[in-house]
This record gives C-alpha cells, sequence and structure tokens, in this order.
C-alpha cells in the first residue's frame, strides 16, 4: 500500500487561532502566508489547499505568487467551475504548471451555496452545476490530451477551435480532486478526476461511502480537523478550552448559511453532528466545532499515538489522503508533521493496522 499523502489547509486569511472565532476577513497578510508555505515545505508537508470563498483572497494570484517562494511544496487549487472560461482555466494551470515545475493540482467544487453563487452571477441549482462542471472538466482533458484545435458546442460553453501554445509541463495534466458527498459529485470524481474529497465521518461511516467509488478506481480523501496532545487528557482539555465564550453572532451566521445550502456535503456534515452524543461521534472524533467552522470542522482529537492510530483505520478504511487544519493552525500543523506523521509512517512501514486504544 501506498503512504497516506498528508496535506495541510494554508490560511487566505491570517489563520485560523479558535474553533469558535468569526472568520477574520478584510486583510491580506501576505508575508505571513508567504511564511507559512515555506514552513510547511520544511516540515514536509505533501500539499497545500488553498481554499475560495467570497470572504478569502482569491486563490489564484496567490499560488501564482507562493510557488516563487517556495521550492517543494505543491498547491491545490480550489476552484469553481463557471467563474472562468475553460480555456483561459486550462492555459492558467498550464502557465502555474511552469512556474512551479508542475506543483499543482486542482480541487474542482460545483458550489455548495445558492446565494454565494449569485454574488458571481451564477444562478445554476445543484445538479445543473455539476453538468456544468462534468462539461468544463472534458474540456480540460481534451486540451491535456493534446487535442487542437479543440471545438465544443455544449449546453454551458461553446469554444471554436480553440488551441494553446503553452501546455502542461511535461505533458500529462494535474491530479484532479472532486469535492462533493451527492451522487451527482461522486459520478464527476469517478469520471473526471482522480480522488473523492468529502468531509470527515467514523472509519466506519467512510468504509461504506466510499466503496462505490473505490470500486471504480478512483481515489478517496477526507478533508477534515487534528489536535493531538502528548496525552488524551490534554488534548481533550485543550479542545475544551478551545469551545470556551463561542461566538454566538458567528455560529447563527452559519446556521442561517447552512439552512440556504443546497450541499449534501455540508447537510450530512451538520447532521452528523447534531447527531452525535455529547459532541462526540467516537472516542476520538469531536463534533463541536461544526456548528461554527463548517464540515471540515470535524476533528480528531487525542495522544498522538492514539490520533496516528486512529488516522491509520482511514487507511485501512480505503482513505489515502487527508487535508487537515487545525486550531491554531500553524502551531497544529508543527505538533501533527513532528509528532503524528512520523507515527503514521511507522504504523505504515510495520504494516500495522491496530486500532487506537
Amino acid at each position: 500500500m501506498e503512504e497516506l499523502k498528508l496535506h495541510w489547509c494554508s490560511p487566505l486569511d491570517s489563520g485560523q487561532q479558535k474553533a469558535t472565532d468569526a472568520y477574520q476577513s478584510g486583510v491580506l497578510d501576505f508575508d505571513g502566508i508567504v511564511d507559512f508555505a515555506r514552513e510547511a515545505e520544511d516540515l514536509g508537508v505533501d500539499s497545500l489547499l488553498m481554499g475560495i470563498s467570497y470572504h478569502m483572497p482569491d486563490p489564484l494570484p496567490m499560488i501564482g505568487a507562493l510557488v516563487r517562494a517556495t521550492k517543494r511544496v505543491k498547491f491545490i487549487l480550489a476552484y469553481r467551475p463557471g467563474l472562468i472560461p475553460p480555456t483561459l482555466f486550462t492555459q492558467i494551470v498550464n502557465t502555474i504548471s511552469w512556474m512551479s515545475d508542475g506543483r499543482i493540482a486542482l480541487n474542482l467544487v460545483a458550489g455548495i451555496s445558492p446565494r454565494e453563487q449569485a454574488y458571481y452571477g451564477d444562478f445554476l441549482a445543484h445538479d445543473e452545476r455539476y453538468a456544468r462542471s462534468n462539461e468544463f472538466l472534458d474540456v480540460l482533458h481534451r486540451f491535456w490530451n493534446g487535442e487542437k484545435p479543440l471545438t465544443h458546442h455544449g449546453a454551458h460553453y461553446r469554444i471554436e477551435e480553440a488551441q494553446l501554445g503553452l501546455g502542461y509541463k511535461g505533458g500529462g495534466r494535474p491530479t484532479i480532486y472532486i469535492s462533493g458527498a451527492s451522487g451527482v459529485a461522486q459520478d464527476t470524481a469517478v469520471r473526471y478526476g482522480d480522488c473523492w474529497l468529502r468531509y470527515g465521518d467514523t472509519p466506519e461511516g467512510i468504509a461504506a461511502a466510499t466503496a462505490p467509488v473505490l470500486a471504480k478506481g478512483c481515489r478517496a480523501g477526507i478533508r477534515m480537523h487534528v489536535l493531538a496532545r502528548e496525552s488524551r487528557e490534554q488534548a481533550v482539555t485543550e479542545m475544551a478550552a478551545m469551545m470556551r465564550d463561542p461566538d454566538e453572532d458567528h455560529r447563527a451566521w452559519v446556521t442561517s448559511f447552512v439552512a440556504a445550502s443546497d450541499s449534501q456535503a455540508v447537510r450530512n456534515s451538520f447532521r452528523l453532528a447534531e447527531g452525535a452524543k455529547d459532541d462526540w461521534l467516537s472516542p476520538y472524533l469531536y463534533s463541536g466545532a461544526v456548528a461554527y467552522r463548517g464540515g471540515p470542522a470535524l476533528c480528531v482529537v487525542g495522544s498522538y499515538d492514539e490520533v496516528a492510530a486512529y488516522l491509520y483505520e482511514y487507511k485501512a478504511a480505503g482513505v489515502s489522503e487527508f487535508i487537515f487544519s487545525g486550531w491554531p493552525t500553524r502551531d497544529e500543523m508543527r505538533i501533527f508533521y513532528t509528532r503524528v506523521a512520523p507515527l503514521i509512517r511507522e504504523r505504515e512501514r510495520a504494516g500495522n493496522g491496530n486500532a487506537a486504544r
């Protein structure tokens, strides 16, 4: 079995400091983000996810700058089909591949909120957004397969005899992650992607959900949080401290956002959290922060060894990649890659899948 890919989510604001605070926006600490990316590279982070949302800086120019400030760490660009025509998007990604020596991957997201999509002039319903995504991805694949001139007449795009002078560096194409929990999202991942990326669940829940996708040859990845400390008691105590004095106005805003969302992934994660006993889905999986941070905030909590063992259970369930975050995100990244990741690698070398105890 291949090693788990252990990615991290880069802050496009000044970095999450607490699980229950409002998002920080309105400023861009670019020097701090460059420093964060360089430390991630030194720690051995495989890739940094650069997210997209209206309250964040746009990730495209950020990645264009960050690839020139780093040498080894890769970047996963989250973007939404519909914002940029497929010819121009392919041209942009190809350009970054040359700027970065191929250190670019794509996380294509059809959109999780009709309200937010409307900010950008997009009024398509959920399934129609995925239909557009499929068309968008079909054009991208045709470009990367060397088709030129490329003509496409579809429901959402019309392209006439397109050709690009600059291909993807080294040929081929970037790795493609497809996010979403719906059946149409899974179909898109299998047809056009390399890895189906979803929010967390217990290892048993993940095994059941990913089985159909894995059977069709697509990989599975999870986006979630982690909090690891020397002992379980320390970890649980720190998680409790993280939840004190919450910003209830922010929670109300998140609740309103979720109510307006048409994303099955978002709704599933909140239903999962609401059904947890005392905010714990398992002895190691804390759901209390989901109400403030959404689906990615489902958090693996425990000692270094417990967290490593629990994450290894996901590998046994078929997961091959994780994209993690933490609070404060930079501190947790240091802890994870210096204390937990080595334990995961030890288990992989030994083939030891023993569960957390």
